[in-house]
Formats: C-alpha cells, sequence, structure tokens
C-alpha cells in the first residue's frame, strides 16, 4: 500500500469514528486499537460482499458511503448506507450469516476482524450495549444527550426523570394528631414551611395539613384549639421514592395538591416534595395550569388558558421528559379541558335532563395526542325511560356547542364529522353495542376504515363505569370474530413502513417540489394498527399503543424483547414528530406530520431507519400470527 492511499484510508477511518455512534464515544484507546486492526475495502456495483457459508462470520462491516443491499431467506431485501453495519447477530451468535449482502452501489467499507470485535464488546461497555441493543441503546443515547443539553442551559441536574427520594426534602415538618391548629401553625412559620405531616407512631402518614387548609378553617369558623385530627387531609397521596419526578407531577395536577408525600418501601414517611421543589429551576408548572384549567370561569378565560400549553410542551422537552410523559401530560390537559367545556356548556344551558358520558377516540382515546390534533368524539347516554330519539334530540345542540367550544381551543372540528354533533354517535348503550357489532358482523372496507378509528376510544367525562363497561364489551366483540381480526390484520398490513429498497426512505413529492415521508400515516400508524389488532385479539382494553405492547408481552402474544424494541421505536417516531412540530410552532408554520429527512441528523436518521425496521418486522409477526 503507497503512503497517499493509507492516509486516505486513515482519513476515513478517523472521519467514520468521529461521525457516527458509538464509535465517536469510545475511549481514544480503543479508537486507537479499532484504527490499527481494521481495514478500508471498496466495492464495485453488483459485488457481493458476505454471503452465507458454513464457517462463523469472521469480520464485521461498517459502511462508510454507498449502498448495500441485504437479501435474506424468504426474499425479504432491505437497504443499509453509510453508519449502517453487518453482520451483526451472527458476530454476536458466533455463526455463520444467513443473509447476503451486496454492494448496490460503489460501496466503501471498514472491514473489522472478529479478534479486534471482540476486544472492542470485552472492553466498551458502551459498544457491548450497541451491540446487543442495537436501536435501543442509541435511542437512550439520544435522550441522555437531550437532558445533559437541558441540565447544561439550567445549571442543574435535575431531570423529570430523577427519582423523587433523590429531591424530597428528608426532613420535613411532623407531629402527631392531636396536635393543636394553633400549634401546627406556629412551628410551621418558625420552619417557614407550607405544610406539616401527621404520622403514627411507626411513622406511617396519617394526614397532611397545608395553608391551603388553614384558610379553610378560618373561612369557616373553626377553633384553632382543635386538633389536627379534625381538619387534616386524611388519607392523603403518597408515592414511594423510587417514583419520578414526572409521576409526581401528574398526580399533583390530577388530584390539585401542592405537596406530595413520599415513603419508603415499606410506607413509612421518607420526606415530602413541593411543586416548588421540583420545578424552582426549571419554571414547569403543570400545577398551576392544570388550576388554569379546570378554574376557568367562561370560555374566554379557558382559551387563554389553553394558550399555555405549547409553551409547557416546549418546556418539556428542553428538560428531557421521555414521549410517554409528555403525551400523558398532553393527555391529562386535553381531558380537563374537555371537562372544563362540558362544564362551562352545561352552566350556560338548560340541564338536558339526561347522563351522559363523553367519549374520545382515535389518538385521543389511545392517549397519544400532540399539539396537532383535531377531535374525534361521542356521547354515550342513559335514555332511562325514554326513547333513544327523544334523549338525542336534546343533547345534540348541547352536544355541537362543546364541539364549539373545544374548537375555540385549538381542537378543529374533524371534517370527516366523527364528532359527538354527529347524530350517528350520540348514542345509548344498545345502541353503541349493536354499532360496534356492526362493524365487527360486517368487514367491509368501510367498516374496517371506522374500526381503526372507533375501536380506540376511552370515556372522558361523565359515567366513566358504563363508558369502561361498553369498552370491555367492544373488546369481547372484536376478540370473539376472527373474521373481522383477519380483515383489520391485513388493513393493518396495506401501510408499509417507510423504508426504500434503493433510498433509505419511500417520500412523497409535495407541491412545494421537496420530497418528505409523512411521520404520522407512514411511521406510527404500522405501529398503531398492528397493537390495535394484536391487543383485541388478546382481549387488552387498553387502547394506549405502548401499554398494548407491553400488556402483549405480559400475555405472552410477544417476547418481552420484541415488545419493548417496538415500544422504543414508536416513541422514536413520535418524538421526531413532536420535535418537527415545535420546529414548526417557533417559525410559525402550519404544524403537520411531514419531515424532509434530508434535514434530519446522520444519528437521528440511522434510528428512524432502525425503527422503520422494527415496524416491517411488527409486520412480519401479524402476517404469520393471522397467515397472511
Amino acid at each position: 500500500m503507497s503512503d497517499d492511499t493509507a492516509d486516505t484510508d486513515a482519513s476515513v477511518v478517523r472521519g467514520f469514528l468521529d461521525a457516527h455512534a458509538p464509535f465517536d464515544r469510545l475511549p481514544r484507546a480503543l479508537q486507537q486499537h479499532f484504527r490499527e486492526h481494521c481495514e478500508v475495502c471498496r466495492y464495485t456495483a453488483g459485488t457481493v460482499i458476505l454471503e452465507p457459508s458454513v464457517e462463523p462470520a469472521g469480520y464485521f462491516y461498517l459502511i462508510v458511503d454507498g449502498q448495500v443491499r441485504a437479501e435474506r431467506p424468504g426474499g425479504e431485501r432491505f437497504e443499509m448506507g453509510p453508519g449502517d453495519n453487518f453482520p451483526m447477530a451472527a458476530m454476536i451468535g458466533q455463526r455463520a450469516t444467513r443473509t447476503v449482502y451486496r454492494a448496490s452501489t460503489p460501496t466503501q467499507c471498514l472491514r473489522v476482524p472478529r479478534t479486534t470485535f471482540e476486544h472492542l464488546v470485552s472492553e466498551s461497555p458502551l459498544f457491548r450495549d450497541y451491540c446487543l441493543r442495537g436501536v435501543s441503546g442509541l435511542l437512550e443515547q439520544v435522550q441522555q444527550d437531550i437532558q445533559h443539553r437541558a441540565a447544561g442551559n439550567l445549571g442543574s441536574d435535575t431531570t423529570m426523570d430523577t427519582p423523587l427520594g433523590e429531591l424530597m426534602n428528608r426532613h420535613p415538618l411532623t407531629c402527631e394528631a392531636h396536635t393543636s391548629v394553633r400549634e401546627a401553625v406556629a412551628t410551621m412559620h418558625a420552619r417557614k414551611v407550607g405544610s406539616v405531616l401527621v404520622t403514627d407512631p411507626d411513622e406511617r402518614p396519617q394526614g397532611i395539613f397545608t395553608l391551603h387548609d388553614l384558610r379553610g378553617v378560618v373561612a369557616e369558623g373553626s377553633h384553632l384549639d382543635e386538633s389536627l385530627a379534625a381538619v387534616m387531609t386524611r388519607e392523603p397521596v403518597t408515592l414511594d421514592t423510587q417514583t419520578y419526578a414526572f409521576e409526581a407531577v401528574v398526580e399533583m395536577a390530577r388530584h390539585h395538591i401542592r405537596h406530595m408525600i413520599v415513603t419508603d418501601p415499606q410506607g413509612r414517611l421518607a420526606g415530602v416534595i413541593s411543586e416548588r421543589d421540583i420545578f424552582a429551576l426549571q419554571r414547569i408548572n403543570l400545577v398551576h395550569l392544570t388550576r388554569s384549567i379546570t378554574g376557568a370561569e367562561d370560555v374566554d378565560a379557558l382559551v387563554l388558558a389553553r394558550g399555555q400549553v405549547g409553551a409547557l410542551i416546549d418546556s418539556m422537552m428542553a428538560h428531557g421528559a421521555g414521549v410517554e410523559q409528555i403525551t400523558r401530560i398532553i393527555t391529562l390537559l386535553n381531558d380537563r379541558t374537555v371537562t372544563r367545556a362540558i362544564e362551562l356548556v352545561l352552566a350556560e344551558r338548560d340541564d338536558p335532563g339526561v347522563a351522559f358520558t363523553w367519549i374520545a377516540f382515535g389518538s385521543e382515546g389511545r392517549r397519544e395526542q400532540t399539539r396537532v390534533t383535531d377531535q374525534d368524539n361521542g356521547i354515550l347516554f342513559d335514555p332511562g325511560d325514554e326513547t333513544p330519539e327523544a334523549v338525542r334530540e336534546r343533547l345534540l345542540p348541547l352536544a355541537r356547542r362543546i364541539n364549539e367550544v373545544l374548537d375555540a381551543c385549538g381542537f378543529p372540528l374533524c371534517t370527516g364529522n366523527v364528532m359527538a354533533s354527529n347524530p350517528g354517535l350520540c348514542l345509548s348503550f344498545a345502541e353503541w353495542e349493536a354499532t360496534f357489532g356492526r362493524l365487527v358482523a360486517s368487514a367491509t372496507p368501510e367498516n374496517v376504515l371506522s374500526s381503526t378509528i372507533y375501536f380506540d376510544f376511552r370515556p372522558v367525562w361523565g359515567d366513566l363505569v358504563t363508558g369502561e363497561a361498553l369498552q370491555r364489551r367492544v373488546v369481547e366483540l372484536a376478540a370473539g370474530n376472527s373474521v373481522f381480526l383477519h380483515t383489520l390484520a391485513a388493513n393493518a398490513l396495506a401501510i408499509k413502513p417507510p423504508l426504500g429498497v434503493f433510498r433509505d426512505f419511500v417520500t412523497d413529492r409535495d407541491a412545494d417540489g421537496v420530497h418528505r415521508l409523512d411521520l404520522k400515516v407512514r411511521g406510527l400508524t404500522p405501529f398503531v394498527d398492528a397493537a390495535r389488532v394484536l391487543a383485541l385479539q388478546a382481549g387488552i382494553a387498553d387502547g394506549h399503543t405502548q401499554t398494548r405492547l407491553r400488556e402483549l408481552a405480559r400475555a405472552g402474544v410477544l417476547s418481552a424483547e420484541d415488545a419493548g424494541a417496538f415500544e422504543r421505536s414508536f416513541a422514536f417516531v413520535q418524538l421526531l414528530r413532536m420535535r418537527e412540530h415545535q420546529q414548526q410552532s417557533v417559525a410559525g408554520d402550519t404544524m403537520g406530520n411531514r419531515l424532509d429527512p434530508e434535514n434530519v441528523n446522520p444519528m437521528d436518521r440511522r434510528i428512524l431507519k432502525e425503527a422503520f425496521r422494527e415496524a416491517r418486522r411488527l409486520h412480519k409477526k401479524l402476517e404469520v400470527r393471522f397467515q397472511l
């Protein structure tokens, strides 16, 4: 090899190491070892780089540039590009590869001997984790990067994934139940704290007394010499020390409280954490925003409160909150908005004189909404002694007004009229049961399309027990009809993950000439639809995609490893979608789900490709299970 060639190859290796995870994070000594033992190989288009043999794979290949086509037994083919590697499974399993790898274009690879590969695995936990978990490890690395950047911006290492045991006040003010209000308040004032915890002799929380409770005591004219036992909040909400800060935020918002008691695994008092403790630096005030929504005195105030949600989501993302955390908080705020909208409309209109339940469909029903969402809702009512038609006539104007208020709050009216103001979606229990029964019994294209919306539903307001009963009944109907499930599975396979044969991704050309892919339709739907079918077949009522995948693992339908990979891949696509929405919001653009892959950094492109491969693998499982 000439000196010029050696210099060029050394430059190629250095450039690859610098540009691709996890190699860019290897210790300097291991990077040096890698450089000394790998070689740069160049292949013309059509050259077979590696093929099945009787011997265990002896080299590990990393693609520097060009495209490599992988051809697996059974006819499966896919393209690999810069940053990808092969044959990972064969190297880990010390076996021969079962796949033919062929250069689709002039291609340059780094070829690493088995001994060097094994040395990196044994010496680098980071590389070992990457080899064993692939996309999962990279996803965690991306999440850690986000959190580290957030901590650097804030001057704090506190993130939403910090256990409460690391954040709580370990020495909260405590007293016994017989302590007087006067004595407790004096001690609170001296300690400059806003609450006192009441514990039993075994240090188990019995109650909590706060300054808010004191206002109630004064307002009601109670005597300050009364014992705390008479005025404290009994059976207070508690979380254990291993609970993440995020969960505390959600629970505080759900119960409208500012202090959370933290207990050890045995249920004894470990500490207390306040809303201020968690967010002193981060300025995320979910509890305050929730109160603004639930306490809105009129529609204008509700609209004003909703205007703060976008800023909260931006702050959550900046602080490294996970996708599931963010969507849960969005769901919480959306549910509170729906509830307040219904309450305000009921206050301004005559009482319809009938109990009803507000139902959410689609992404809202799955608890997977982002900041871009329209309305998908319906009404379940109890007609009592009246005819359903008579009750419906009274409820529809009310439903129409609620839809209008939600539209003003930023939930656009559904163009497909999947709304409670639609007479076909304002039904009694018997009518809903019959409607779902028809969808299951007659698997026409129209009914199958409706199923992808209506079978992801949950009650949001009203008689939640009856709503949940309908939810269980719907799952029973679907699980008992194999023809319907088979048709639903075939429909799920119609939307393929957007992986190209000759390019990384399948894109569509938009009006501006830019090729983009739809992260919602092509990216998330393959996971959502497949998880729905499998969950319905298994009798799983929860509509949340990630929960469905976990429950499928518990039911033995999926392995825990597969379910985890599918779940993390789904979360990453959702994360990219949220980032795109955030960037569009900052730029003042109309928010949508179409992404230009050319604007995605190399790390995210790699993970996105892996995520879509996981979606394709989930489809394969669906094909096998339903023999499609």
